[in-house]
This record gives structure tokens, sequence and C-alpha cells, in this order.
């Protein structure tokens, strides 16, 4: 089947789907937003900034009515798309992604069996039943249900068990892994934690710049947001000043330029490491 066709499979069966570009990212619902030019925010609470008459954006475009899904204005989306996502919360269902054979062991040794669907790294575990969706919940787990989108593989394998509460935990308390991309509060060496702030307006003017440079990079996009992350924390990472939502805004703003939340960590992760922090 082409995208349009599984996508309106999908729709049929009360899972809705969305188209996703090459990268996984997924495509703006009319010509003013593709690409999100129009600075809309994958995969968050809210489609973003937008002034189309309809959600734009990732899990919020997902939709089971099949007049839309045809009628989308999505300047080719169906054509061009590189796979079809769909929206778990939507159709009642967890997923739990797991990244490699060594995460894999553990949901076996851990979790109660459940219907298994292969990628093309791990495997995704779906439950019945909604949560939040959480990233690096351990290395190499991500929850995805409410507000966020899963890439469609197929139906799997193995009957679909209720979502445990094991499952359920493990969005309650941060793994090593979400710690170090969530809390940068770890000084510099060298710099003893030593406050180099004025007033909270110079930290909030550096976010904002940061931000800004993220978003009006053309080119280059995982570059530019590596080399932002390692400014921020360069210049503001000694001191223990940078909170979660400081974080967030820096994440927010990559993930509106087609980032993933994973290449996000992976960056600021990376960017510490290079710091020494």
């Amino acid at each position: 089947m082409n995208a349009l066709d599984t996508a309106l499979h999908l729709a049929a069966k009360g899972i809705p789907p969305l188209p996703l570009r090459a990268g996984k990212v997924p495509f703006g619902n009319c010509r003013a937003c593709t690409r999100n030019a129009c600075g809309g925010r994958p995969n968050m609470k809210t489609p973003g900034p937008c002034t189309c008459p309809r959600p734009c954006h990732a899990w919020a475009a997902a939709t089971t009515d099949p007049t839309v899904l045809r009628s989308w204005e999505w300047a080719g989306a169906w054509r061009d798309a590189a796979a079809v996502a769909y929206h778990p919360g939507g159709a009642g269902l967890t997923v739990l992604d797991l990244d490699n054979a060594e995460v894999i062991a553990w949901a076996h040794e851990t979790l109660p069996a459940t219907r298994r669907v292969r990628t093309t790294r791990g495997e995704h575990w779906l439950y019945l039943g909604v949560m939040q969706s959480v990233n690096a919940v351990r290395p190499g787990v991500d929850i995805k249900s409410a507000m966020a989108y899963a890439r469609w593989l197929g139906t799997g394998a193995g009957a679909m068990a209720a979502l445990p509460d094991a499952v359920r935990a493990l969005a309650k308390e941060p793994s090593p892994a979400r710690r170090a991309s969530q809390t940068p509060s770890v000084p510099l060496r060298g710099r003893e934690g030593a406050c180099q702030h004025r007033t909270p307006t110079y930290l909030d003017r550096g976010i904002t710049m940061a931000v800004q440079r993220i978003t009006e990079a053309r080119s280059a996009i995982h570059t530019t947001v590596y080399r932002t992350f390692l400014a921020v924390l360069s210049t503001h990472g000694g001191c223990g000043c940078l909170t979660d939502a400081h974080v967030a805004r820096l994440f927010a703003a990559a993930q509106a330029k087609g980032e993933s939340a994973r290449h996000c960590t992976d960056a600021w992760i990376n960017a510490r490491t290079a710091l020494g922090m």
C-alpha cells in the first residue's frame, strides 16, 4: 500500500495517522507550514503559534477522519512521505520504544508480555492504555503515548496486554540519562560553581538569543543546535542557574526545526561532555 492507503487503513481501525518526511519528521498540514516555517512546535503540547485553522504539527495533526486525510493541503505530503506514523495516545495505546538487544532483554525479564513490533534497531512493545510520553526513561527506552507519535511498522505479533504499573512507574523516576539531559547543574571544572550572572535578565537574554539562533537557521540544523547548546553551556552551565524550563525552551526551538527529542538529548549530552561537565 502507498502512504495514503496505509493511513486510511489505520484510520478505519481507529488509529490516527500522519505522514513523515525523511528523518522521521512530520509535515506541516498546509503550504504555509511546510518544514515548520510557521514556527509550529512538533511533539509539544500545543501545535505552536501557527494561525492555520487546524492543528498543523506532529501528533496534534493526526486524525481518523478519512475526508481530512484526503483533503489536507500538505503539498504532496502523501506522495513524498518517507513513512507513516500514528498517535498512540489517540488510539488508546502506549508504545515502549526499545532501541537495542540489551533493553529488549530487560523488558522480557521485567515487564508483562504484550504485542511486539520489530523496528530497525529494536522493538516496539504495545500496551492497551494511555499515559504521558517520556523520552529516555532508561538508556535506550522511550515511552510514546499521549502527545507523541510513533512510526507505523506493522501490526506485530502477540496479544496486547493492559498497560502495567511498571511502565507507568518508569515515567516517575528520572533515569541517569534523563537527569544528564534535563538538569545541567554540574559546574565546569575549575570554575567551582561561581555564578557569573549579574541578574536573571542576563541568563534569560542568553537563552532568548540561543533560541533565536536555532530558529533562524536555514541549513546545517544538527550542527547549529549542537554549537548553540555548547555556547549556552559554556556561558551559563558552570553555576547551576540553568533550569529545566531553560532547557525545555532550547529543546522546543530545536524540535521546531525538525530535530527529534532524542537528537536534542544527544546534542545536549555531547556538549556537556565536550566541556567536561
